[in-house]
C-alpha cells in the first residue's frame, strides 16, 4: 500500500506512510464505536536473541518455516500479528491498520478493561525480553507515539508486562520509560507507575 499526497497527516485507513506496510491477515474488526487509547509496547526477536532476519515478517503473516529452528517448535501454528514492528536499526513495519484490531496483546486488561486487543495498538521493538534497546528504536517510537497520537485519542502507553502481568514479562527491564517519556514530553499518567 501507498500513502499518496491525499493524506497530508500521513495516514490512509489506518496505515501510516513512514512505515513499510506488510498486510498481515491475522487482524479483525474492533468492537463498534471503541476508542482506540491504549498503546501497548511488547518486544520480540525470533528465534530469541537473533535480529535482522525475516521470522517476525514470516510469523506475523503465517510463512514462518516451523522446521527452519528448533525454536520454532515451541510456537508452532502460532497466529498472531502486531500494528507496528520497530527493527533495531529504527526501520518501522506495519502489518495492520491501526482502525482494525491486531493479534497482540491476548489475554489482557488495562484500567480494569479486558481485552486490550479490542482498544489498543500494539508496537512490538525487535528485541529480547527484559534486553535493551537502540537508541534509532526510541526515536523511532517517539515519533510513531506522536503520530499515534495526532490520529487517535491515546491517553496510555503500557507494556505486555503491565496488562497481562504473571503471563507476559515483556518488554521487562531493559526498556527505559523514563526515556521515552522525555522523549516524548507527555505527562507521566501516560506511562506505567504514574
Amino acid at each position: 500500500m501507498t500513502i499518496t499526497a491525499g493524506s497530508p497527516d500521513g495516514w490512509r485507513d489506518g496505515w501510516y506512510a513512514a512505515a513499510r506496510h506488510i498486510a498481515s491477515p491475522n487482524f479483525g474488526p474492533r468492537p463498534p464505536g471503541t476508542r482506540i487509547d491504549l498503546v501497548v509496547v511488547h518486544s520480540i526477536s525470533l528465534p530469541p536473541g537473533v535480529y535482522g532476519g525475516p521470522h517476525i515478517e514470516q510469523l506475523f503473516t503465517n510463512t514462518l518455516d516451523w522446521d527452519a529452528h528448533p525454536y520454532f517448535q515451541q510456537i508452532r501454528g502460532l497466529e498472531v500479528s502486531a500494528h507496528f514492528v520497530i527493527r533495531r536499526d529504527g526501520e518501522l513495519l506495519q502489518f495492520v491498520s491501526c482502525d482494525d484490531r491486531a493479534w497482540h496483546a491476548g489475554r489482557s486488561c488495562f484500567g480494569g478493561r479486558e481485552n486490550c486487543n479490542d482498544y489498543s495498538i500494539g508496537i512490538e521493538l525487535e528485541g529480547l525480553e527484559g534486553g535493551r534497546f537502540e537508541p534509532a528504536q526510541y526515536q523511532v517510537l517517539a515519533r510513531l507515539l506522536h503520530a499515534l497520537k495526532r490520529r487517535y485519542p491515546i491517553e496510555h502507553v503500557a507494556g505486555h508486562e503491565h496488562v497481562a502481568p504473571g503471563r507476559k514479562q515483556d518488554p521487562g527491564p531493559g526498556f527505559d520509560w523514563a526515556l521515552i517519556a522525555r522523549m516524548t514530553q507527555w505527562p507521566d499518567r501516560y506511562f506505567p507507575g504514574a
